[in-house]
């Protein structure tokens, strides 16, 4: 513990500063990497970190700002550690490095958000869509049938309904409205 006395007092605060946010950085880590809560515990949701909640590009989260401190921390640890007399230079580094790291988690984070599936329905997409009548399907919506198709990439069986005549089993059909919980088609 000697070498750390011996620490000018601006080295002392930036180790504090690294080894304080390394050390949230790790927890981060492992907490993504073991996915505690069956995968949906997010730190940034625990501290409300987000200020951009729409789906873009949030900048000042939890992770984001660890990275910064971290990275910066240690940046200007080293630099005022060779540049002992120069107090302006380790600060503009670890500015410029801790922004460097902010910005480069939120542009992963955001590649990261991109690449998950909801596996959420999108009724939008069905429209123009071939199926198969698997229950018929009674005239001018006086009932519900049932349809099967593949549509994003999974087998879904949907109840169905028409404007026009009954559709018996095994017609095929094209989806021209999806309502609220069925799809109105119409025979091909």
């Amino acid at each position: 513990m000697n070498w750390f006395t011996n620490l000018t007092p601006a080295e002392k605060t930036y180790f504090i500063i690294a080894v304080i946010a390394s050390v949230f950085l790790i927890i981060q880590i492992i907490v993504m990497l073991f996915s505690f809560g069956g995968g949906d515990f997010d730190v940034d949701d625990a501290f409300d970190g987000d200020v951009d909640t729409d789906g873009g590009l949030s900048i000042f989260t939890v992770k984001t700002l660890t990275a910064f401190f971290a990275l910066g921390g240690w940046c200007g640890f080293v630099t005022q550690t060779f540049m002992k007399d120069n107090i302006w230079l380790p600060i503009i580094v670890a500015v410029l490095t801790g922004a460097v790291a902010l910005f480069g988690v939120a542009f992963a984070m955001r590649g990261i958000a991109r690449m998950q599936c909801s596996g959420n329905l999108v009724k939008s997409n069905l429209i123009g869509t071939t199926a198969t009548v698997y229950v018929s399907i009674p005239e001018k919506r006086s009932g519900r049938g049932k349809i099967t198709l593949t549509a994003q990439g999974k087998y879904m069986e949907i109840d169905a309904m028409t404007d026009g005549d009954r559709i018996p089993v095994d017609s095929t059909v094209e989806i021209v409205e999806y309502s609220s919980d069925f799809a109105v088609v119409q025979k091909k």
